[in-house]
């Protein structure tokens, strides 16, 4: 099968490794019209009767069409973008194929690398893909990896889930327990990812090609716009491992990336050793120094949200805002900023963040929607005086 698939021969595979919109695209050696070659959530029945067609017109075997239509039928099932081989996808992508190969081959070329301050006052070191290879991940991500649902204990990197979604599991509990895994995306290995274009039903040559397409060192990059949803799709089967302990114990999880969160009455010693022993099947590690167990007497937090009585922002965080706002209303944003040394340019968009973040977390708090209201009315006027035209006469 992988043999068939390496000899069909593509016609006219585009020549620039720009990025182009055909009216035709070609796949196993059959012009397609472009609809039917991307195949968003099309009837298997459709593609089989159009497939077959043009497949006769271009003189397939019958046994060679039909090897063709069970691996399409696979990946339609699932509606995600059928690749039958590297050149089929270079047509589907609009790049030339050496383009393909030097990225998959050659990745470090294809990245900026560039540090970010972590809270701890340490740096993250991110890898962004350049614009060709990041609208090919993009391509990825949105025809094949969000089509396929992950685990519904994972909470982040999900279309339309907020952060609340893995917090209000864990309010008012007798413990909360949070593990963090370590270095999580660097740790992720290309046979992982394989795996997971493997098991989607791809062929082996292909699947090679989209794992190495996602990956730099042999690892998920830190900005690659396929890392996240690539990491819950591989954390799956151990969000299912772990959850089902849990019910057996009573113990509420959630995964947020990560940070792994449980609460309720449970002996963590033993919780910690079967989560360890999931975790280590997938060469990850748990960061020990990050380790946290919380009762009601102390602050409860998940992923830096207090979550003692209802989900809330860190007092501390909350009271530095209350500071800022009062110094601006009582004094006006710019003695506020020339008392404060303030040289931060969008310090009113840096404020505004802050508290449409508090906000996300409790919609109701009155108090935050009255400085959001209060920095919005600022910014207008800010915007007002840049916008100011000159005057025709001095």
């Amino acid at each position: 099968m992988e043999c068939f698939f390496k000899q069909l021969c593509l016609k006219g595979s585009p020549q620039s490794s720009e990025p182009f919109k055909p009216v035709f695209l070609t796949g196993v050696g059959i012009l397609f019209p472009a609809p039917l070659m991307i195949l968003k959530a099309m009837d298997f029945t459709k593609y089989k009767v159009d497939f077959t067609a043009e497949a006769s017109k271009k003189g397939l075997s019958k046994n060679n069409v039909q090897r063709c239509l069970n691996y399409a039928e696979a990946l339609i099932s699932k509606g995600i973008a059928v690749i039958y081989n590297p050149s089929h996808l270079s047509a589907l992508l609009g790049y030339k194929i050496e383009y393909l190969k030097k990225a998959a081959l050659h990745p470090s070329y294809f990245y900026r690398d560039f540090e970010i301050a972590k809270k701890n006052g340490k740096k993250r070191a991110i890898s962004e893909p350049l614009p060709s290879l990041k609208e090919i991940q993009v391509w990825i991500l949105k025809d094949i990896l969000e089509k396929v649902p992950v685990s519904p204990f994972a909470k982040a990197y999900k279309p339309k889930t907020s952060l609340t979604e893995n917090l209000k599991f864990h309010r008012n509990q007798p413990k909360v327990f949070t593990l963090d895994l370590e270095n999580f995306f660097p740790s992720i290995k290309i046979d992982l990812v394989e795996k997971v274009f493997l098991e989607l039903g791809y062929s082996k040559m292909v699947a090679n090609l989209l794992a190495k397409l996602c990956t730099r060192d042999n690892a998920l990059p830190q900005g690659a716009p396929t890392s996240p949803y690539l990491s819950n799709l591989i954390f799956k089967e151990a969000d299912a491992i772990i959850a089902d302990y849990c019910k057996q114990q009573k113990i509420r999880y959630t995964r947020y990336a990560d940070d792994l969160s449980f609460s309720g009455d449970f002996d963590e010693n033993k919780l910690f050793e079967k989560v360890t022993n999931v975790v280590e099947k997938l060469d990850l590690r748990i960061n020990k120094s990050k380790t946290r167990l919380m009762t009601p007497d102390k602050r409860q937090s998940v992923t830096g949200i207090v979550v003692n009585n209802k989900p809330q922002v860190a007092f501390k965080k909350r009271n530095a805002l209350r500071q800022a706002m009062y110094y601006i209303k009582k004094f006006g944003i710019d003695e506020h900023r020339v008392y404060k040394e303030i040289k931060q340019a969008n310090y009113l968009e840096h404020l505004l963040g802050k508290i449409n973040f508090i906000l996300q977390i409790n919609p109701k708090d009155t108090e935050f929607m009255e400085y959001k209201t209060l920095l919005f009315d600022l910014k207008k006027k800010e915007d007002l005086k840049i916008r100011k035209p000159l005057p025709l006469l001095v």
